[in-house]
């Protein structure tokens, strides 16, 4: 091939990507490609609905059910406040009454300021529980937030010298039958078994597990298991909803 037809057919070649570039951009172009922003949100495949059937941790000892109540506001620029006083005071304060009391329902509200914000039962496909992809999914806020979450492990027997082991991004603290059992404060990200509890017991029946993440940008998550004096998993226990 000569050097004038190879020139020739370079030229035309740059005209067609500069044309395929203007058309592509051109509004209402059938071949604008979506914009992430246009795409139906959805919390798959990270959740799926939780069902009445009672659901054992995954083979690692995680709990994966979880009724979460939908992100509240609380503006934060960045995660560097999250110490200890700050995190207390943020978690002490009363957003929906009874949150440290309350076993909802799914599809029960509550009121936080101007906000009305619904729980949702669902179980995580992870070990760890994605709480960015939980409120983007819903088309919720996903930075500068509070998330509650609650669960109900049923043991059928009486477990003594446990620990729970949970990791967060950003900083959180859980409650097990009303008495804290772990903080992780400060800007962190999730490790599991970040933080240990020192020994507790599972009573025969229900226990109610409560968590409470707070985070400013970047992603939230959780991982959250029971582990025994040699650290191994608690597995011969169920997660329900009530």
């Amino acid at each position: 091939m000569n050097t004038l037809r190879k020139t020739v057919m370079l030229g035309m070649g740059v005209l067609a990507v500069l044309a395929f570039q203007f058309f592509s951009a051109a509004p209402g172009s059938a071949a604008r490609a979506a914009a992430p922003e246009d795409l139906p949100r959805s919390i798959a495949p990270y959740f799926t609905p939780a069902t009445s059937s009672p659901k054992a941790p995954d083979a690692e000892g995680f709990l994966q059910r979880w009724l979460l109540l939908e992100p509240i506001n609380k503006p934060n620029r960045s995660n560097t406040p999250f110490v200890g006083t700050y995190v207390r005071n943020a978690f002490n304060t009363e957003y929906f009454p009874n949150q440290f009391t309350v076993v909802p329902r799914d599809g029960d509200k509550v009121k936080v300021g101007e906000q009305e914000l619904a729980w949702h039962a669902l179980d995580s496909t992870n070990f760890n529980v994605k709480l960015f992809r939980f409120a983007y999914g819903l088309n919720k806020q996903t930075y500068g937030v509070i998330f509650w979450a609650v669960t109900v492990v049923n043991s059928p027997r009486e477990i003594q010298n446990v620990r729970l082991a949970a990791g967060s991004n950003s900083a959180s603290i859980w409650w097990v039958n009303g008495k804290e059992a772990v903080d992780l404060f400060d800007d962190r990200r999730m490790v599991m078994d970040d933080v240990v509890s020192k020994r507790l017991t599972l009573n025969t029946g229900k226990n109610i597990i409560r968590g409470a993440v707070i985070n400013g940008p970047g992603l939230s998550d959780f991982c959250v298991r029971f582990i025994d004096e040699n650290g191994e998993p608690i597995k011969n226990i169920t997660l329900s909803l009530q």
